[in-house]
């Protein structure tokens, strides 16, 4: 496994996100929009920055319009080439020239784990990302990237996390780690537990949306027992995993926008838009004149 290179990225996205509802009822969680980019496209364009070549998404039934997405649109183009519309061409076609993006089926919604498995054909025998669409990390380094490099330097399964304050870990899967030595931002695994009830956390470093995992991953998935309602839950097989080999927590640099429920996404949409370099001045200056 030494000196393997991270070249693809799975998204799992087949989810029909219920917490979303109405908004979801006809169009996929992942293509509610931030600003100016659906959720998904964040990700994507992360998993790029960190040098991925091929994007693989796990989608289910109603879809269809994630792949419309990111697909060559000639008719839009067309339009805008004939009304002189350069800089909105650009942004039309940048999006279609991202990655390569392949997509796979995942017929029943069985887990996180489950879904991870649906990718395992295209994956092959690498290490490779996973990158939840909920989480949008902003980062001066995408997050994503800052994990293969430290992936670099271990060649192990490498988890994304960050410190949670209080009985708000609860709501996490949480690492029970020791600090590496060599590197402050790497944390030892010993062990994980899914929602630990207040009081009983191992610590307050909490496991967020992006992993990096080696191909052993799958043949752990395939041995766990499902769960309740008959899922395979991908931190049970990471649990599996640390019997083989090393896994690593990673304290990456960056704020993390919990976009998967309506309150988390409103916060997201305001405080990109402030930051937003076109939009972010004038959105501020309203802000400040409002009587809230």
């Amino acid at each position: 496994m030494s000196h393997m290179k991270i070249r693809k990225a799975v998204f799992p996205a087949a989810g029909m996100g219920t917490r979303f509802l109405p908004a979801t009822k006809a169009t996929p969680k992942e293509m509610l929009c931030l600003v100016d980019k659906p959720l998904i496209q964040y990700g994507v364009e992360e998993a790029v920055a960190a040098g991925c070549t091929e994007i693989i998404i796990v989608t289910g039934r109603g879809k269809t319009t994630m792949e419309d997405h990111f697909d060559k649109s000639a008719e839009l183009e067309a339009s805008l080439a004939a009304k002189n519309k350069t800089a909105l061409l650009e942004i039309a076609r940048s999006v279609s020239k991202l990655a390569k993006i392949v997509y796979v089926r995942q017929p029943e919604a069985l887990g996180l784990g489950h879904a991870v498995l649906m990718a395992k054909e295209i994956v092959g025998n690498e290490p490779f990302c996973v990158l939840l669409p909920d989480d949008i990390v902003d980062a001066s380094t995408p997050c994503m990237k800052q994990m293969v490099e430290a992936f670099n330097e271990t060649q192990s399964s490498i988890l994304g996390s960050e410190v949670v304050e209080g009985d708000a870990i609860s709501a996490y899967g949480c690492l029970d780690c020791t600090p590496d030595a060599t590197n402050p931002r790497l944390l030892a695994v010993k062990n994980m537990v899914e929602k630990p009830a207040p009081g009983t956390q191992p610590s307050q470093n909490a496991i967020i949306g992006r992993y990096i995992l080696t191909p052993r991953i799958f043949e752990m998935i395939e041995g766990i027992t499902p769960g309740a309602g008959g899922e395979l839950q991908l931190t049970d097989a990471i649990k599996a995993l640390l019997q083989h080999e090393k896994v690593y927590g990673f304290s990456y640099e960056g704020k993390r926008h919990d976009a998967g429920d309506k309150q988390g996404f409103l916060r997201a949409t305001v405080e990109l838009a402030l930051k937003h370099d076109k939009l972010g001045p004038d959105f501020r200056a309203w802000l400040k004149d409002q009587s809230f």
